[in-house]
């Protein structure tokens, strides 16, 4: 597994360009004997092992894809790509599932059922790979589906999970204020974008503190403002960039409207005009409560009941939400943290690295929620 993602932390693809991950993958399946299907939702992969015994389909799923960070580690597998790198584990998860694959090739015999394994393109960019490889028959047949992230803020030996909503929806908006231009003398012969769009920042913060009820978690972030060209001229246009975090479709919707609303009239106070577009991105992560129990059960099975966490709700998205919406599963974290090897930034960070002893846990995981499924038992792969 190190092998395996070492050589992938050194040639990333960003999201939807996986062409040549996708191809090495393949040929890491195919070196195992796998029956492999290219080009699923496109660049995706699918592996399939059919027991020797009659019973469910269960999938398993990894991420393929890196981001658009210079990777600034000292290490002799830091990226070669510039300004492409595996920021977020994916090269754990993809080596985790090729583990999987080892296993289950040298074990089919004792399989009840079939083991699908999902090698998912663009999960970092929406509108994400999974919906393409569901749409082109990943899911057809399925009875659970599970995944893992190898997650930093978690020291490693430890996994987590929850029943419900588990990661948040992430929409995305963008605000351009038309004022009107002017001397920075004479303010009342111009219409300042600058104000409106501070006026505007103001009013967002309110929509969580004032409209959401309290008991449902929401976030709404205004990450970019830009406007201005010099100390002495009034700004005539104003470009607002921000983000809308929920849990549930009910506030999400009325996040949304109330952004809108609160746009229209701020801008329309002060004479302005606005264009405002909302980009919607992945619905919430949300855990079948029985799948999630399976989870702690099998957990404690294989790693002790010290080492299974109750998570909190986290403000993160994963497309892994639309495969959860057509099958019962469950989404886990594993934890890949450990100041002393260097995992201990965050995700997206361009020192990102993880503890690779977790991608053993990952692999016994998920081997065991589809053993578990299949059969009410689970011994330790």
């Amino acid at each position: 597994m190190i092998r395996w993602r070492r050589h992938l932390h050194q040639y990333p693809e960003l999201s939807f360009h996986e062409r040549v991950t996708s191809s090495w993958i393949a040929s890491q399946l195919e070196e195992l004997g796998c029956e492999v299907q290219k080009d699923v939702g496109g660049h995706g992969l699918i592996a399939v092992f059919k027991g020797g015994k009659p019973g469910p389909v269960v999938a398993l799923r990894a991420d393929i894809d890196a981001l658009p960070i210079q990777d600034e580690k000292k290490c002799e597998y830091a990226s070669k790509v510039p300004n492409v790198m595996h920021a977020c584990g994916h090269d754990g998860h993809t080596a985790t599932l090729l583990a999987v694959a080892s296993y289950y090739s040298a074990n089919l015999t004792n399989v009840s059922g079939e083991r699908r394994l999902l090698f998912q393109p663009a999960e970092e960019v929406t509108p994400g790979g999974a919906m393409p490889m569901i749409i082109d028959g990943a899911l057809d047949g399925v009875d659970a589906i599970y995944g893992v992230h190898l997650w930093t803020p978690l020291a490693h030996g430890l996994v987590a999970s929850k029943a419900g909503p588990f990661m948040s929806a992430a929409d995305e908006f963008v605000i351009d204020i038309v004022g009107r231009g002017g001397h920075g003398g004479l303010p009342h012969q111009a219409i300042d974008a600058i104000m409106i769009g501070s006026t505007l920042v103001q009013a967002v913060q309110s929509i969580v503190s004032r409209n959401v009820n309290p008991l449902h978690p929401a976030v709404v972030s205004i990450g970019s403002f830009q406007a201005g060209t010099t100390n002495n001229v009034i700004a005539e246009r104003c470009r607002l960039m921000g983000t809308v975090r929920s849990f549930d479709e009910k506030t999400r919707k009325m996040i949304h409207e109330r952004l809108e609303s609160l746009i229209t009239h701020v801008c329309q106070m002060h004479g302005a005009e606005f264009d405002y577009q909302m980009r919607i991105g992945y619905p919430p992560v949300v855990n079948d409560a029985a799948e999630a129990e399976r989870f702690f059960k099998v957990g404690e099975r294989l790693f002790g009941e010290s080492a299974v966490i109750q998570s909190e709700a986290i403000t993160v998205a994963e497309d892994f939400s639309y495969y959860l919406e057509k099958v019962p599963g469950c989404f886990m974290f594993v934890g890949a943290g450990n100041e002393s090897c260097g995992a201990h930034y965050s995700h997206h960070h361009p020192k990102f690295d993880i503890d690779e002893r977790a991608m053993v846990r990952a692999a016994r995981l998920l081997i065991g929620m589809a053993e578990d499924y299949a059969s009410g038992s689970v011994e330790s792969p």
